[in-house]
């Protein structure tokens, strides 16, 4: 093999090696920010469960209210 065809050899397996690795790279960066956006709508959900659990809460107080004032009427 002469030098020429050497070098030629050595420069493509390393600009495959650098798409690769930039490649990579893209991948990792894409995967961080899905991360992100999922552990946003997990803080999302988690408040919006609180919310509903204060409601729901809320709405059996009421009706135990409702309740007693009708069975006093009775």
């Amino acid at each position: 093999m002469t030098a020429a065809a050497v070098v030629i050899v050595a420069v493509l397996w390393f600009t495959v090696d650098y798409r690769k690795t930039k490649l990579r790279t893209v991948q990792t960066e894409d995967l961080r920010q899905l991360v992100g956006r999922f552990e946003q709508l997990a803080e999302n959900t988690l408040d919006a469960q609180q919310r509903v659990a204060t409601d729901v809460s809320e709405l059996r107080t009421r009706t135990a209210s409702i309740e007693k004032i009708l069975r006093s009427v009775d």
